[in-house]
């Protein structure tokens, strides 16, 4: 057994199946097969369960599964705690899509500035999915909006951020010199998938106004989101951060009457990983990035 085939286990067993594994490793499916055969053949112990259109694990290959992370993320903490030299190395840095086309771009631009040797990887993903790379040492540090339900995790809250009700400029709110909660309640909205945590803020932060929104429509894209609303399907909250990129003129951003909508944007890392020095000067860039932005 080594190294590589339990990298190849893990990944059969994260994507359910050897294509999409062997497409994710980049090599060819019969390669990825021979070599979970002979990681078979040495336990003695068949590891997956062939079915029809997916592969699932036994006990065996249960087990086998959290030892292989433990080995491979022991590896990976012994491998850079010997290498830190603070300068060098491997960062990976994630981010939901709500926060990672924004923040993300000037941020990593500047870090690099400061960091030119250092490899900065990046992956945006929803936020349970996020929450799970870290806890498996998948990514190192993740902005995502909280709250999060998720334990021993390290969670550094950056700043709050109001959410804009984004309008058509033909949106009859348009005429109101205030516009709050109640005067939104009979309009339709847009709204992302309900794997987006931006959807729970909103749905939320309506329901304590004592109504429901009634989503006519959802997507997996803000962009989509901003050009629904522009076509008149509807209203939405679009982000501070995505509202300040947004030029065209054909929504209208509104902040609301009284106390509106907002989310706090947070920082999360597992502390029980090797923290590398570039990962605490990540942690401590983003920190100083943020203050500005504290509204």
């Amino acid at each position: 057994m080594d190294l590589t085939q339990l990298t190849h286990f893990l990944k059969v067993a994260e994507h359910h199946g050897f294509t999409r594994a062997a497409e994710a490793l980049v090599m060819s499916q019969p390669a990825l097969s021979r070599s979970i055969a002979r990681l078979e053949e040495e336990l003695g112990q068949p590891l997956f369960e062939r079915r029809s259109r997916s592969v699932e694990l036994t006990d065996a290959g249960r087990l086998l599964e959290s030892r292989a992370r433990q080995i491979l993320s022991l590896v990976d903490d012994t491998i850079a705690e010997i290498s830190d030299d603070g300068a060098t190395g491997r960062l990976r840095v994630g981010a939901i899509p709500t926060i990672a086309p924004f923040l993300l771009p000037d941020l990593l631009r500047q870090f690099a500035t400061e960091h030119p040797r250092c490899q900065l990887a990046v992956q945006e993903e929803t936020t349970d999915r996020l929450v799970h790379q870290v806890q498996q040492g998948e990514v190192d540090v993740a902005l995502l909006a909280l709250p999060i339900a998720a334990k021993y995790l390290e969670i550094r809250p950056l700043f709050h951020e109001e959410l804009f009700l984004v309008l058509s400029p033909e949106n009859e709110l348009n005429q109101r010199k205030k516009i709050t909660l109640s005067d939104v309640q009979s309009h339709p909205f847009v709204l992302l998938g309900e794997a987006h945590c931006l959807s729970d803020t909103i749905v939320s932060f309506c329901r304590r106004g004592q109504f429901q929104p009634v989503s006519v429509e959802r997507t997996s894209q803000l962009a989509t989101v901003q050009e629904l609303v522009a076509l008149g399907h509807g209203v939405s909250f679009i982000p501070r951060m995505a509202r300040v990129l947004d030029t065209s003129p054909r929504r209208v951003y509104r902040s609301l009457s009284g106390e509106p909508p907002e989310r706090t944007i947070a920082a999360i890392w597992n502390p029980y990983r090797f923290q590398s020095r570039l990962m605490q000067a990540f942690i401590e860039h983003v920190q100083q990035y943020a203050k500005p932005a504290e509204m």
